[in-house]
């Protein structure tokens, strides 16, 4: 038996994953939310859903490095399986209104980027391979992909943090200023992921015998999710009650499926060996031709680590 981790897994996509995995004897399950109430009353319905007693919320603010380095601390005190999985779910989107984490970076880049890539420098002490890494990003990270949201505009992450900063952004709306943090975020993902899978490979730590394996999910539009919380009364409206009742349309995904999907990512035994590579749904495909700039991708974790203030000893990985 081994460990799941699963951020945000308390509802959307995340809870449908939780449900899929939970379902399979071999795995215990940690739900880690910001809510614990949330995320204890999702774990209730889970095990009813599942007649499995293998799950378990802990706290986890992904908008609070101290948070993040708490949870890590409170996992490797409890007793539980093997750590085999992280899939890093959680996300936030903000478009009426800037906002900014406990340590006061903006929060799209903040939660979605920075507490992820803190979190799994983290746990990597923990993780016993076999064991895969899942980042959920977007198809908004690829400027050749329609979508309606703006291109992703990566610069120093010092700005990303900061965007207030950034000259480019200082003419644009609140409203297209979020959306750009957030597609910016999704691209950071993969930049994230792929630098991760060359650093493991390249240290030893991930090897073909004994796989720690890093990949990317894209659930693609998918209404109903939590992403829309921000967004005006009629676009929220759309959101929950419109879009949803269009799932049999081939560009909607409805949750459950998509569930199922990034839970393959942790499950698929033909996967073991598979490492930095891009799912739509079930399948395989291309991310943008940014997003596999190693230059990019070595500026961001320099930069993420100077953010988070990630210390050599709390990572296996060479700062």
């Amino acid at each position: 038996m081994k460990t799941v981790i699963i951020t945000g897994g308390n509802s959307g996509l995340g809870y449908y994953c939780a449900q899929e995995i939970a379902n399979n004897e071999d795995w215990q399950v940690i739900i880690a939310c910001r809510n614990l109430e949330k995320a204890t009353q999702a774990v209730e319905k889970l095990k009813a859903a599942t007649n499995s007693d293998r799950i378990t919320a802990m706290l986890l603010d992904l908008a609070s490095l101290d948070s993040i380095r708490q949870f890590a601390k409170e996992f490797a005190k409890r007793e539980l399986p093997p750590l085999g999985a992280i899939v890093c779910n959680a996300g936030v989107q903000f478009i009426q209104r800037r906002t900014y984490t406990e340590d006061g970076f903006e929060t799209t880049f903040g939660v979605n980027h920075l507490g992820h890539f803190l979190l799994v420098n983290l746990l990597l002490k923990q993780i016993t391979p076999p064991a895969r890494i899942i980042f959920v990003s977007s198809d908004t990270h690829d400027p050749d992909k329609i979508t309606g949201m703006p291109e992703p505009h990566f610069r120093d992450p010092k700005l990303l943090a900061k965007p207030e900063r950034d000259p480019d952004l200082k003419n644009k709306s609140i409203d297209v200023a979020g959306r750009i943090a957030y597609t910016t975020s999704k691209l950071c993902n993969i930049l994230c992921a792929y630098e991760l899978s060359r650093r493991l490979t390249e240290a030893g730590y991930s090897t073909e015998k004994q796989p720690i394996t890093v990949n990317v999910f894209n659930p693609g539009l998918m209404p109903g999710s939590g992403l829309a919380k921000d967004y005006p009364p009629v676009a929220r409206f759309i959101w929950y009650s419109v879009l949803p009742i269009l799932q049999l349309l081939p560009v909607v995904n409805g949750m459950k499926q998509s569930g199922k999907a990034l839970a393959k990512l942790v499950l698929d035994r033909d996967l073991e060996n598979v490492t930095r590579k891009y799912f739509s749904g079930f399948k395989m495909t291309a991310s943008s031709k940014e997003s596999s700039d190693r230059s990019l991708a070595k500026q961001l974790w320099q930069g993420s680590i100077k953010l988070t203030e990630l210390k050599p000893e709390e990572t296996i990985l060479k700062l």
